[in-house]
């Protein structure tokens, strides 16, 4: 198997280039196996991308996910999520025989069953672990990661011990990190640490052969980063002082947003928040690691919640709503300051929906990066910024993103003067209301526009990935093998070349 960290971030700058791309989480690519891998079926998404003309495949976080299903909230900033491991590939590498597929479960085609995926992939990729003879790669592997690969291993294998536990139920020694409860521990869970850092090694290293192939046919890969991480996570047990935690490893206060167009009450996201003061004595260094290692997986990265990083939500710990927060200073162009010095750069995308303030914007012409737009929201008013004759260059325009409902489902649940504002500045009837947003983002100034994949497909609400402040049945949406056809590619590929946004023909 190829080694799978190897790759340099690419030098794809969105303000010098016009493109378009889509949005779609692997999660949602048919197969077999229950749910969307980083295998075959990726690579093939990539083919209709290239024939399409487009140029961008937008995902969400890859992480590992826990109770919720949520890609927003996982135990690791830094690992891959075991479900996307390729099951075809750990085959084809001799780890899996036609025996261990034998009885794979006739999962649904359009839905991931989280329930009944997530035994199934685990019972996979340990019989494929106890197949696995560690090589010279593997090594190279766990040294180059070790920096979070240890943490997060001995983090997963203390939590399956614990029967899915917290961590700061484990035990005052493991939750302050005794060194002496530690060395014990990775003695007894040695092999558990060791399959562990398999999966990894096998996720890192599908994603490598993913950006391969996407690099081959001149698609660029933007990932997402969550600017918060769960409280239940490798990183907050193994950087406690960096969160705002009391004596008992309990937030003091958490994250949200306030009231706004998804929430009356707010949305209460209950991950702790920074202790930025802490962070910035180092320079940043936890923030600049998680950036390059982002960088090392992407052309080009979303900062999710970027009006974070000039203010942020402060929610009083036990609150039952984020409706009772408070603003507080964000560390503001000092953060991106370093981060600049750090990386070299700063080949990011600001996400700067919601209430966002003439500071957060100034914040983000200061350091440089695109900002958002929406055309879902953009005929509730007729002199909202999101309407295309108020861009400028510098920005990313969407149809909807992944917690907007499918355009076909927001146009059927629009009230009339959105409707007939939409009418009017369309030109159109609303018949083909998909691909009428995906002709008005394609022939605006944005830089790059980027559509869901359910809008190119024309689907309704049943095919909404997310609905923020719902708890469950959200991230399970896969489109059907068979659904990108020639025609559909000769359709977006149209639009992408007159709207100067196709790359020439080689």
């Amino acid at each position: 198997m190829p080694e799978p960290a190897n790759l340099q971030p690419s030098t794809f700058n969105p303000q010098l280039a016009r493109a378009s791309g889509l949005l779609l989480h692997p999660t949602s690519l048919p197969g077999r196996y229950g749910i969307g891998e980083l295998g075959p079926a990726a690579g093939m998404f990539i083919d209709f991308l290239a024939a399409a003309g487009q140029r961008l495949w937008q995902m969400l976080p890859l992480g590992p996910t826990a109770e919720g299903d949520s890609p927003y909230t996982s135990p690791s900033a830094f690992a891959g999520n075991p479900l996307l491991v390729s099951v075809d590939r750990l085959r084809d590498d001799g780890l899996l025989g036609a025996a261990d597929l034998a009885d794979t479960p006739d999962f649904p085609a359009v839905a991931v069953a989280y329930e009944a995926v997530r035994p199934f992939k685990e019972g996979l990729l340990r019989r494929a672990y106890a197949r696995f003879r560690p090589d010279a790669a593997f090594g190279v592997f766990a040294a180059r990661h070790a920096a979070w690969l240890d943490d997060y291993a001995l983090f997963a294998a203390l939590r399956a011990r614990h029967d899915g536990a917290h961590w700061w139920d484990w035990g005052p020694p493991l939750a302050r990190r005794d060194a002496d409860a530690l060395g014990r521990a990775r003695r007894e869970l040695a092999d558990e640490l060791a399959y562990q850092r398999f999966v990894q090694y096998r996720f890192f290293g599908d994603y490598a052969a993913l950006r391969r192939a996407a690099r081959a046919r001149d698609v660029r890969l933007i990932g997402d980063l969550p600017i918060f991480v769960a409280r239940d996570s490798a990183d907050v047990w193994a950087h406690s002082d960096l969160f705002q935690l009391d004596a008992g490893y309990a937030p003091t206060a958490v994250a949200g947003v306030p009231p706004d167009y998804f929430s009356a009450t707010g949305q209460l996201w209950g991950n702790p928040l920074y202790r930025w003061d802490a962070m910035a004595r180092d320079g940043y260094a936890w923030w600049t690691a998680r950036l390059r290692m982002a960088l090392s997986l992407y052309d080009l990265v979303r900062l999710d919640h970027f009006r974070g990083f000039e203010a942020y939500w402060a929610v009083p710990a036990g609150e039952e709503t984020a409706a009772n927060g408070r603003w507080v200073a964000g560390p503001r162009d000092a953060f991106f300051a370093a981060v600049r010095d750090a990386l070299g750069g700063l080949p990011f995308l600001a996400e700067d929906l919601g209430l966002i303030t003439p500071e957060v914007h100034a914040l983000r012409e200061r350091v440089g990066l695109p900002g958002m737009k929406v055309l879902q929201f953009a005929f509730s008013d007729p002199d909202s910024p999101y309407l295309p004759h108020n861009y400028t260059p510098d920005c990313v325009v969407y149809t909807g993103t992944h917690d907007n409902d499918t355009t076909r489902g927001w146009w059927a649940a629009a009230g009339e003067e959105e409707r007939a504002l939409a009418r009017r500045y369309l030109g159109r009837d609303g018949a083909d209301i998909a691909w009428d947003l995906i002709r008005l983002a394609f022939g605006s100034v944005a830089a790059l526009a980027i559509v869901p994949l359910q809008d190119v497909l024309d689907l309704g609400g049943e095919a909404r990935m997310n609905a923020p402040g719902v708890p469950t049945g959200n991230w399970t949406w896969r489109y059907e093998r068979g659904a990108l056809t020639a025609p559909l590619a000769a359709r977006l590929r149209d639009l992408a070349s007159v709207y100067g946004r196709a790359p020439a023909r080689r």
